[in-house]
């Protein structure tokens, strides 16, 4: 098969996974119910939201005196808060993210693909602009920005692990970062405190399968890396089962304090758990954390 062959049957495989993607990922963001407008917020614009009871501190020029006049209860006229905010998504690419260990589950690259899109369209409803982390997709609103990111979001990357893209982080913007995080915990740090050098606060979703979470294996068991790149074998793969849940649990206190010391939310989602639950946890994440 010559380059330009392998190339285009390469592009027919990505461009198939792409409305699928996109279809399961509207889907999704249709369980949420958000009304007409999500994250809407009183504050300074032009665009009417809604109208309250008058309180105690409201100027007179703050009345509707239209909408007072139809009863005995003064309103006021409430406009909505038109600052978009950025949110910048980084989706693991890595090989370690397309393992799964069932074949009724998910492999952690489809999930967190399918969170990070369906976060995106939800944002994007909200009004917000969203894009990726780096220079390739800078924050944007809009259907064919949605579309420019499950683009992005279906390329893997050859190597097993995807460090987390850290630069042009946009000041004060959000940003949501998805990974098993099974590589050098020193590239999360070194993310993380350059964004919020720059004020930028984020979710970070610690995506595992459940067999990474409770290690079944037993006797002659080989670990091979997706990628190919790391392989081990053992006669007694229970003796290795305590050191390993060590570490993973020594994993999830590392990221949880980073994310405590740089203003981010830490979370957690097994695969074998419902992609809506996780959705739900990361949307009111972000939410919240807007409100600092």
């Amino acid at each position: 098969m010559n380059t330009a062959t392998a190339l285009r049957a390469h592009a027919e495989t990505e461009a198939a996974a792409l409305p699928a993607l996109l279809a399961r990922a509207e889907h999704l963001a249709g369980s949420v119910l958000l009304g007409d407008h999500g994250r809407r917020r009183a504050g300074m614009g032009d665009d009417f939201w809604q109208y309250r009871p008058a309180q105690a501190g409201d100027s007179r020029r703050m009345i509707d005196h239209r909408r007072s006049a139809r009863g005995d209860t003064k309103f006021v006229r409430e406009r909505e808060w038109q600052i978009a905010q950025s949110v910048m998504f980084w989706v693991d690419q890595g090989a370690s993210m397309r393992f799964t260990s069932d074949e009724a589950l998910p492999q952690k690259a489809d999930r967190a693909r399918l969170l990070g899109l369906a976060a995106a369209i939800l944002l994007v409803r909200g009004g917000e602009r969203v894009g990726l982390t780096g220079t390739l997709l800078p924050p944007r609103r809009g259907n064919t920005q949605i579309l420019r990111l499950a683009e992005m979001f279906v390329q893997d990357a050859k190597e097993d692990y995807s460090p987390p893209e850290h630069r042009a982080m946009i000041p004060s913007a959000r940003a949501v970062f998805i990974s098993d995080f099974m590589w050098d915990v020193s590239e999360v740090r070194l993310a993380l405190t350059k964004a919020a050098d720059r004020g930028v606060r984020g979710v970070l979703l610690h995506l595992l399968d459940p067999s990474e979470e409770a290690f079944p294996f037993r006797g002659r068991t080989i670990f091979e890396s997706v990628g190919g790149s790391l392989s081990h074998e053992t006669l007694k793969a229970s003796e290795l089962r305590d050191r390993y849940l060590e570490r993973l649990a020594l994993r999830k206190a590392e990221l949880s304090e980073l994310c405590a010391l740089t203003g981010w939310q830490y979370g957690q989602h097994h695969t074998d758990n419902t992609a809506l639950s996780a959705l739900l946890w990361l949307y009111r994440a972000l939410d919240t954390g807007s409100a600092r």
